[in-house]
């Protein structure tokens, strides 16, 4: 069941579909790390898979790419069903977070190799190669070996190498996250501009909740093996549908029980984004005439983390409540002397989620996060998936 989200999401456009998924399930003997994932992704977008570790989405990912076997469900490759096809008969490429760059050859060899395999001609395969490098910005760099290069040179060059084939398709497991945060920003730009130059569908997979926000034209957060919520980055954040989203997806407040019904007078699981609070000195507590909440309290905890600061406030009504506030002036040592300060904080009912509240027992990540490394040991299958012998270097 896919909680909150229609199969193509809230916010996207209508078109072909590339990849669909029905009723897709996977297990490692017991334990089901996909249960019943159903998902359209369409031509030419950019869709996240986000989640925890143990949340299921490499495993959606390998599934897709032919790499596992799903347990049940169907998977679409522009309404071809492969859900049996072997990974070299799908119209699809796959780049790793470990790039898996063979050492002996140069960038053009590598870039060249699956073409070499399909008996692509010389001539043609020298020219789509370079064509794929200088699509990254590697122009001149394929005489070199992948030692020469520095780590997002290395992801330019597998880039290239799954590009080079003109797949309909591109998976990409976490490629970023061996980089520095520097690069990982950087390639984070580099990569969305990449998807839309070549038009192809990108599905990414990451746990970096930012990453997600950044690049992706719609994100399907998983949650222990399902689909939570489907929609554009901005619907995801600003709207999520479960206590698991609003947790998991950015920071976020979240009211339920006896401190619910005090504060909002309401019962159920509420979110509420802590730059949507807004804080003044208490004698500024009079009652809102804009129709704001108001709930009074005590900053316990202040948190400066440069461009901003955390402020960790004790309701009077019970609970506490997350706000955050821009450091346009204020120092480290200013926000410090907040502490134990008297403070009115005041939000808008517009920024109140009901959200669905999280049932799913505490454990389940860590049992598909073990099956899943039990079952898949390394994890990393080349992406070429042509053989298992070491190739030769030369002839690209």
């Amino acid at each position: 069941m896919v909680v909150g989200a229609r199969l193509d999401g809230a916010t996207a456009a209508a078109g072909p579909v590339a990849v669909a998924l029905r009723g897709l399930t996977k297990s490692f003997g017991d334990v089901q790390a996909v249960a019943g994932v159903d998902l359209d992704i369409y031509d030419g977008e950019f869709l996240t898979l986000l989640g925890p570790s143990g949340s299921g989405k490499t495993t959606v990912l390998r599934i897709i790419a032919g790499f596992e076997e799903a347990t049940a469900g169907t998977v679409l490759l522009a309404g071809r069903d492969v859900t049996t096809v072997p990974p070299f008969d799908r119209d699809v490429n796959t780049v790793f977070q470990d790039y898996a760059l063979f050492p002996h050859m140069s960038v053009r060899e590598n870039v060249a190799y699956g073409l070499r395999v399909r008996k692509v001609g010389k001539a043609d395969r020298r020219e789509r190669a370079e064509q794929a490098l200088a699509s990254v910005a590697l122009a001149g760099y394929g005489d070199r070996r992948p030692a020469q290069l520095s780590g997002g040179q290395r992801q330019r060059v597998a880039l290239a190498r799954a590009l080079v084939n003109r797949p309909k398709v591109l998976l990409l497991d976490e490629p970023l996250g061996a980089l520095d945060l520097k690069l990982r920003e950087q390639m984070q730009g580099e990569l969305k501009a990449l998807q839309r130059d070549v038009g192809i569908t990108f599905i990414f997979v990451t746990h970096d909740q930012q990453e997600a926000l950044t690049m992706s034209d719609r994100i399907a957060v998983f949650h222990a093996g399902r689909i939570e919520q489907v929609g554009s980055p901005a619907e995801v954040y600003e709207r999520p549908a479960t206590e698991f989203v609003a947790g998991f997806v950015g920071t976020s407040n979240l009211l339920r029980g006896a401190t619910a019904e005090a504060v909002l007078g309401r019962s159920g699981v509420f979110s509420i984004r802590p730059e949507k609070i807004r804080m003044s000195p208490a004698d500024d507590a009079s009652s809102p005439s804009d129709g704001s909440r108001l709930a009074v309290g005590t900053v316990a905890e202040v948190t400066y983390v440069g461009d901003v600061t955390r402020y960790l406030v004790s309701l009077d009504l019970g609970g506490q409540l997350l706000g955050v506030s821009q450091n346009v002036a204020a120092t480290s040592q200013q926000v410090e002397a907040l502490r134990g300060l008297r403070v009115a904080l005041r939000w808008s009912p517009d920024a109140e989620f009901e959200v669905t509240p999280d049932t799913t027992d505490p454990g389940a990540a860590a049992a598909i996060l073990a099956a899943e490394r039990a079952a898949m040991p390394g994890a990393s299958v080349h992406p070429l998936e042509e053989g298992s012998a070491v190739p030769p270097a030369g002839g690209a």
